[in-house]
Formats: C-alpha cells, structure tokens, sequence
C-alpha cells in the first residue's frame, strides 16, 4: 500500500503485504484506512501512517466476494456480497455494528440486484451499482439506494435511454449534489434529488473503469481503470 502526494510523490509505503490483492478503499471513522481484499474476501485496516501491521476488521471469507463498501453515518459498516469471476457468490448487503459480536445477517435481500461497488449518499442512504445477472450481454444495468435501517429499496436510478451504461461500477456523490458512476466507454450522471439520468458526462473509448473520486476544490474525477 503506497500513500501519494499531489506531487506524485510516494511518502508512506507498508512494504510487500502477502496476498494482499486489494479491492477498493476508504477511511474509516476511526481514522484508519480501510481496504477490501478480494483473496480472502474480507476487509482490513491499516493506520493512517502505514506503519503498523495489518488487522482484521471481518473474519476471512465473511463473504463470497466482496462488492464494495462503505460506512454510515452511525459508524456501521456495510459490505455488499456479489458474484466473483467464477460466477460463484450472492447477491446481498451486509451490515456490522462496531463493538457488537458479529452477527451475519442480511440487511438487504432485493432479488434485481448484483452489487458491483457501494458507497453512502448525502442523505445517509445506501447507493449501489446493480448489473444482473452479473457479466450477462443483456444484463439490466442501474443505481440502487437503500435505506440503511431495514434494508428496503428507496428507489431505482436508471439510464432512461441517455447512456448505455454497460458494466456499471464505482459511483461517488459529489459535491454539487450529482451521482456520478463508471461504466464501460464513459462516465454517467445522475441527479441525486430527481433521480434523472443527466446521460454521459465523460466518453472515454476503451475505459473499464473501476472506481472514481472527487478532489477538492475543483470537481475533477479520478477514475481507476
């Protein structure tokens, strides 16, 4: 794991992790930085200065493979559980209470979603990537959101014909109140209060982009492809 600075200077770096194979990133409440590992299909946590050893914050293979996650605004953790490259998993949300055993439990059972990323809107709801049935030509594409408490699906954000939005993947809220998500060739807008597709907002040939983040102050969009 390698921190940079807007330089592009590498100023912290963990040395080799063994079988680390990351799968998206975020820091916690705590402060820590937490990172999913799609190997043993959980999460781990590392200190801000990268210098400590890495601990498990779930057990090895709490899930088929990990989709994304994110926390809320009461500090839960919520992991979405998609299909592998296999073809093998479930499609399913899980949520974990800091400082309570933990508890498996489905928080979300929706049969029309296939998580592929997740992250939390500005109104404490869960927003996630859905392509099912996963890797299929014909494959029905959109952004999810769920309420956070029990679990039901709030609402559905399609492309309405403004975009192909095929392979749907990592999605961000920015600060001007848009939902942004990468798909394969481009980069999709949605108004997060309407829930209206704003079509492609970036075009990119050949991108499979995988994740995206916003910098301040500018609204530029870094994607990971």
């Amino acid at each position: 794991m390698l921190a940079i600075s807007s330089q592009g200077s590498v100023v912290r770096d963990t040395g080799q992790i063994e079988g680390l194979n990351p799968g998206g990133g975020t820091f916690g409440p705590d402060g820590r930085y937490y990172v999913g590992l799609r190997g043993t299909r959980t999460i781990v946590a590392l200190s801000p200065s990268l210098d400590a050893a890495v601990e498990h914050v779930l057990p090895p293979r709490v899930v088929p493979f990990p989709r994304g996650f994110a926390f809320g605004h009461d500090g839960r953790l919520f992991l979405a559980s998609g299909i592998g490259p296999n073809g093998q998993g479930d499609n399913t949300i899980l949520a974990f209470t800091p400082g309570i055993p933990m508890q498996v439990a489905r928080l979300v059972a929706d049969p029309e979603l296939s998580p592929l990323d997740l992250a939390i809107a500005p109104n404490g709801n869960m927003i996630v990537s859905s392509e099912r049935p996963f890797g299929a030509e014909d494959a029905v594409t959109s952004v999810r959101e769920y309420d956070t408490m029990d679990g039901h699906l709030v609402r559905v954000f399609s492309p309405d014909g403004k975009a192909e939005f095929r392979n749907p993947r990592g999605l961000r809220c920015a600060p001007d109140g848009l939902l942004y998500c990468v798909a394969r060739d481009e980069v999709v807008g949605f108004d997060f209060a309407s829930g209206k597709c704003l079509g492609s907002i970036a075009q990119l040939p050949r991108l499979n982009g995988q994740a995206l983040v916003f910098f301040p102050p500018e609204p530029a969009i870094s994607i990971s492809n």
